[in-house]
């Protein structure tokens, strides 16, 4: 961080999303940022703010509404060189940009043979709780993760969201950068370089604990430390992970958790079906299986297409949705622990037979 940027520690996300942009384009000349509105306005959001005023037009500009020519122009400049940042403005918005996304952003390096790798990054403000309508506020990053080729990672902190914008600039990959656009007023501390989070593919224990764990991600993490905080005064301690990474996913501090505590509900607000959620409870199942004493649960979206600003309240996962999985986690029950035992040499010596008849041992 420069000195400037560390002159005030206390950031809200949207300031240090703008100070992450500021000192990429201060520290590397190949970094140019645009897309609709981020020029002299700075963005819907303002996270843009000021940039023009400061490298000009020629670095941060506006573009026509256009998302397919906004990334298809972002292909072209990360083929000669340069290091796009594009803004989405919007979840949904991003849709026409798609075929450009999954077609030859997520497919250049493997298509040259890695000759022509897509340094460039698309910045998506993404999911619901602003009151937003319909296309203002999708969970889109499933679309995403399920591409091969693209980097995908959403911050919950203000600090995770300095430095994991700054290395997804950094990426010889295209990143996609979910923003969580009702944590954009959150604040918090952003790190000095000496002191700094983690950088991509890598997750983090938000809250430590030794009853269950809480796997969540970008908008998710809040809702899922607000249940621990909340279980705490039931008498149950909740351990809580922030992905921060999708993809690159970190099965590593995943699977540390879900195995010391015995119990995982995962924590997402995109729709259930076919969601990133499910691919976080199926690896952890195939990775915990014995160490789980419950099924692996979800707490989602409903499957439904984003409702009216009036009714996103019920449709929004809260505390009280994830404490209601966290009491189905069968803590009543004892975990089946046979398969821990030494095996009886009778038991070790019987076979199946054909027809799945069991020959005695003998």
């Amino acid at each position: 961080m420069t000195e400037t940027t560390t002159r005030k520690a206390e950031m809200t996300m949207a300031q240090a999303l703008n100070a992450a942009l500021r000192d990429a384009l201060r520290e590397d000349e190949r970094v140019l940022v645009f897309g609709e509105d981020v020029g002299p306005l700075g963005g819907v959001f303002r996270i843009t703010d000021g940039l023009t005023a400061e490298f000009g037009e020629d670095r941060c500009f506006d573009t026509p509404l256009a998302e397919a020519g906004i990334v298809g122009l972002a292909v072209g400049m990360a083929m000669g060189g340069f290091r796009p940042v594009v803004e989405m403005q919007f979840d949904a918005f991003a849709y026409p940009a798609f075929e450009q996304i999954a077609s030859h952003v997520a497919k250049m390096r493997n298509r040259t043979r890695g000759l022509l790798p897509l340094p460039m990054v698309i910045r998506i403000p993404y999911a619901g709780g602003v009151g937003g309508v319909e296309h203002h506020s999708d969970s889109s990053e499933a679309y995403y993760a399920h591409t091969p080729g693209l980097k995908v990672v959403t911050p919950a902190t203000p600090d995770d969201a300095y430095w994991l914008l700054r290395d997804a600039v950094a990426d010889p990959d295209p990143v996609v950068f979910m923003e969580p656009k009702r944590l954009y007023w959150s604040s918090g501390e952003v790190s000095p370089p000496d002191r700094r989070t983690a950088g991509i593919g890598r997750a983090a224990v938000r809250r430590a604990g030794t009853d269950a764990t809480l796997v969540a991600y970008g908008p998710s993490v809040s809702v899922a430390l607000e249940a621990a905080e909340a279980a705490e005064g039931e008498g149950r301690s909740l351990e809580v992970v922030d992905l921060r990474s999708i993809v690159p996913f970190d099965d590593e501090t995943v699977v540390a958790s879900v195995r010391k505590t015995g119990r995982c509900v995962v924590v997402q607000e995109a729709q259930g079906f076919a969601g990133v959620g499910a691919e976080i409870a199926a690896r952890v199942q195939e990775r915990c299986f014995h160490s789980l004493a419950a099924p692996v649960l979800r707490v989602s979206g409903f499957d439904i297409p984003y409702p009216p600003p009036k009714l996103e309240r019920s449709h929004l996962p809260d505390a009280d949705r994830v404490l209601d999985a966290v009491d189905r986690l069968q803590f009543d029950d004892e975990p089946d622990t046979r398969h821990l035992a030494q095996e009886e040499p009778a038991a070790a010596d019987a076979r199946l037979l054909p027809g799945g008849a069991m020959r005695e041992a003998s």
